[in-house]
């Protein structure tokens, strides 16, 4: 069957995404693993469903590089918002519905979008460093020189660790390059390795830079491989986090046709 395909990026984060509001993309691992594979399909950090929902405008289905259905993502979030738009199924504010619930988003401009994330209800600390569910699962660790982290080395082991999270974690490494600005790079489960960008990656490093410093700064602008996020919240309460805005470019990439 041919499907129609819709590539995506969001701060270097490139996602694969189809209109399925018709039910007719028959999901299938080894299928969504091969279109996310950089040789062999089209390539992408992930697959995305866009589909009907009875709740909000559209329903945002995600699936891993793996193939294997997926927690949030931010930037696909983003880039399913501008998707939706192109669609005609928006215009420049929503409310769409993904695995962790309902979300905001707003169209700032042709490019520019605002996701609103999930509220953070609680964070743990591991020594010195944090895990936190932001929609997903993310260890954040703090270094001094984000240049020569070992984000491949040291994500692949943290990734897998029981202890931490029974099912996986992202792990994410985070520099503070000053008052309120980071520097972020994050080694993602599902692709099994780095990406340019993680959005509920960056979230994750806001709150926990902000918990770290013990600050009072709840707006940051976050340097990631692919580009730049910014994240604002509020506060309310040790480890609660609410009114979480993921905000950075969203860019239509290409279109084609595939068979499948």
């Amino acid at each position: 069957m041919i499907h129609q395909f819709y590539k995506y990026q969001g701060a270097g984060n490139d996602f694969i995404l189809l209109d399925n509001r018709s039910l007719s993309f028959n999901v299938n691992t080894d299928t969504i693993e091969k279109l996310c594979d950089r040789r062999f399909g089209i390539g992408a950090d992930g697959l995305m469903l866009l589909e009907n929902s009875s709740e909000a405008d559209f329903y945002m289905r995600y699936f891993n590089a793996d193939g294997g259905e997926s927690t949030m993502c931010g930037n696909g979030g983003r880039c399913i918002v501008a998707f939706a738009r192109r669609l005609g199924i928006i215009d420049k504010d929503t409310l769409f519905q993904a695995y962790d619930g309902l979300h905001k988003a707003k169209i700032m401009d042709s490019r520019i979008i605002s996701l609103q994330m999930k509220n953070i209800e609680y964070c743990i600390k591991y020594g010195n460093d944090y895990y936190v569910d932001t929609g997903s699962p993310h260890y954040v660790k703090f270094v001094e020189d984000i240049r020569n982290a070992q984000v491949y080395e040291e994500g692949k082991k943290i990734r897998v660790d029981e202890d931490i999270a029974p099912h996986g974690t992202n792990v994410n490494f985070v520099k503070i390059d000053g008052e309120g600005k980071l520097s972020l790079r994050t080694y993602e489960r599902g692709v099994e390795n780095e990406t340019l960008a993680c959005g509920t990656g960056a979230v994750a490093s806001a709150v926990c830079t902000y918990l770290e410093r013990k600050s009072d700064k709840t707006s940051y602008l976050i340097n990631v491989v692919g580009g730049k996020l910014i994240v604002d919240f509020e506060v309310s309460g040790a480890y609660n986090f609410k009114n979480i805005w993921l905000t950075g470019l969203a860019d239509y990439v290409y279109e084609g046709n595939i068979e499948i």
